[in-house]
């Protein structure tokens, strides 16, 4: 499975920001597609996340301004980012893993979105 992120950029505080990740390859082997996010001098962080059947997860730090979705028969998954803050400034990632017991994990290259006050 390859992960193609994009969308990043500059933005002020309270814009809004979409995030795209294609996926390509063995996409049927696909449990779980979501976004991670990397904070300079921070620790990756999960932000939010889609099963195949559509069930999301998303961080208390962006429920209700962010939302996660899927297009294209499961292959194009979007985060929208609404409202967003200085501290939403980070690397964002996005991640795919794989069904069975021993899920293999996939993920793009990041996109940095940086939001000025």
């Amino acid at each position: 499975v390859q992960l193609q992120a994009s969308g990043g950029g500059l933005v002020q505080a309270g814009d809004s920001l979409r995030l795209s990740c294609a996926a390509s390859g063995n996409i049927f082997s696909i449990a779980v597609m979501g976004w991670y996010r990397q904070a300079p001098g921070k620790q990756r962080e999960l932000v939010t996340s889609i099963t195949s059947g559509g069930s999301t997860n998303y961080a208390d730090s962006v429920k209700g301004r962010f939302t996660i979705s899927r297009a294209n028969a499961g292959k194009t998954v979007y985060l929208q980012m609404n409202s967003l803050q200085p501290e939403d400034t980070a690397v964002y990632y996005c991640n795919a893993k794989s069904r069975g017991t021993l899920p293999a994990q996939y993920w793009g290259q990041g996109t940095l979105v940086t939001v000025s006050s």
